[in-house]
């Protein structure tokens, strides 16, 4: 085993980055799978950040909102201490260098998005919020001194001793090949690196986000929460590619509408808010287009025209690829796994029920979005929770920022690879019985195929940690037998009092759940 006096960050997110520079000048180790910058979900957010910057809101209006989006199960002093947060966390990223969108005096630009009462979504270039926070934070990152980057690592395993985590273990990446693991001790942990869009079929999130660090939380012991909550965004632009590209929510804001094939605008039959509906809502209402065959797709012709080509770049480059011209006709679109309310359970100062180990992000369950995220909440979130899962472990931690040299780990190629027809086969299970709409049935077809494929390819940690998380997802799921938010039952349509809390599991608890009905 290697020991090292820095705390060791596993993930180069908003979340990961932000809670690294608040640790300096401790020294911090920050783990990516990918080249910095690249692979994180963070970096193709771009609806903004939620914060009641305007005149006409406040903190305890976001914090309403919140409440009302979580279908009953949001914790309400968590949504007041980080919609309270939101706005000075605005300023310190604009202090930072963050370039947000600006009117001529001054003023935040603010986008409208689905159940806010008020536009209240800070952006950067209409929908490049997520890759302009990014640039930023990176480039002090890069010069921060107390800030090791550590690139193409990845993290298999948490080590623990006596209960509490004590480092974690860690693989280099070569291509499809993966290293031997390599035992790396460390003061603290903090998990950063997001959520489980990628074990599903369809989704928007990066190709390694496939809910790797829940599952190596869950597989050391940590209680999970929410698991059963994964929320598919409705306008996925549904052209074939995976990950699929996003078309934010802000061109709803700016009123582009839902259509079908038949040139029918559906969200009114299904809404009073019609296309500013919660995400389950609108996303339940796509699908089913969807699967009756009706190929539904977001017009913005009439509502911004060629202003899609300047007001969202990204979104008329993603179509320009695809062949498709958003100003001249409307843009398909499917919903996709987006985001996961669930994860690791956390206090709130970011620590889980490991002693040892704190978790900010997505892969974090705080209690903010109960059981159906409030839109650009994610983003707002991670930041906060960074901020305060640094300051924690600071105070955790005994005496002054030691010193702590650079890093240089010996990985030995042969580690086991992972089986690309495996993960295919897991990730078209979760779209098929654990998507937008569940049964019992199916849920339990799900439990025995994620088993079967987990025992059959057992060497591989990696493959393991998919598996965990997919497991719990589906056993949730399973538990709740009733439709809340994201979570929807075909089953038990309507919503039950009884269910009217968080869920709370652990790997163990699955396993032996899923032991017992097998």
């Amino acid at each position: 085993m290697i020991t090292t006096g820095r705390v060791v960050i596993v993930g180069a997110g908003l979340g990961g980055l932000y809670a690294a520079l608040m640790l300096a000048p401790r020294p911090v180790l920050v783990i990516s799978p990918e080249t910095l910058g690249e692979g994180a979900s963070s970096a193709w957010a771009q609806g903004g950040v939620a914060a009641a910057m305007s005149e006409g809101d406040s903190p305890e209006a976001h914090a309403r909102d919140t409440v009302a989006a979580g279908a009953g199960t949001v914790d309400p002093e968590i949504a007041a201490l980080v919609t309270g947060a939101a706005p000075a966390q605005i300023l310190d990223l604009t202090d930072h260098g963050t370039p947000f969108d600006r009117d001529a005096a001054g003023n935040y630009v603010l986008n409208h998005e689905a159940a806010h009462s008020i536009a209240r979504v800070v952006r950067v270039k209409g929908d490049q919020a997520g890759r302009k926070i990014m640039e930023t934070l990176i480039a002090e990152v890069r010069a921060a001194p107390s800030v090791q980057v550590m690139e193409r690592v990845l993290a298999q395993g948490l080590i623990s001793e006596n209960g509490r985590v004590t480092g974690v273990e860690l693989a280099q990446i070569d291509g499809d090949a993966i290293s031997q693991p390599v035992a790396l001790l460390a003061p603290a942990v903090l998990l950063a690196g997001g959520g489980s869009g990628g074990l599903y079929a369809l989704t928007t999130n990066p190709p390694r986000i496939r809910g790797q660090v829940m599952g190596l939380a869950a597989r050391a012991g940590a209680v999970m929460a929410d698991m059963e909550f994964v929320q598919f965004h409705p306008t996925a632009i549904d052209v074939g590619r995976d990950p699929a590209p996003l078309a934010t929510e802000a061109l709803r804001g700016e009123g582009a509408r839902l259509v079908n094939a038949d040139g029918l605008f559906f969200m009114e039959a299904e809404h009073p808010m019609a296309e500013l509906a919660p995400r389950d809502v609108v996303a339940r209402a796509v699908f089913a287009q969807t699967q009756a065959g009706k190929r539904p797709m977001l017009d913005t012709r009439a509502a911004l025209g060629e202003a899609i080509l300047t007001q969202f770049p990204a979104v008329a480059a993603a179509c320009r690829k695809a062949g498709i011209d958003p100003v001249r006709a409307p843009i398909p679109v499917a919903a996709a796994a987006h985001y996961h309310m669930g994860g690791v359970a956390t206090d709130a100062a970011g620590r889980s029920s490991l002693p040892g180990l704190w978790v900010c992000g997505e892969a974090a369950s705080t209690g903010l979005h109960g059981a159906n995220r409030l839109a650009s909440n994610g983003v707002l979130e991670a930041l906060v929770f960074a901020r305060r899962a640094a300051e924690d472990i600071a105070a955790d931690l005994p005496g002054a920022a030691p010193d702590a040299p650079a890093l240089a780990l010996d990985f030995t190629p042969g580690g086991p690879a992972l089986d690309p027809d495996a993960v295919q086969h897991l990730r078209e299970v979760m779209t098929r019985h654990v998507g937008v709409r569940r049964t019992g049935a199916g849920l339990a077809q799900a439990i025995t195929r994620i088993r079967a494929l987990q025992a059959a390819h057992a060497s591989s940690p990696d493959f393991a940690n998919m598996c965990a998380t997919a497991l719990l997802i589906a056993t949730a799921a399973l538990q709740r037998r009733e439709s809340r938010g994201a979570h929807w039952r075909d089953d038990f349509p309507a919503p039950d009092p009884d269910f009217v809390q968080r869920s709370r599991l652990t790997l163990a608890e699955a396993q032996q759940m899923t032991q017992e009905n097998a």
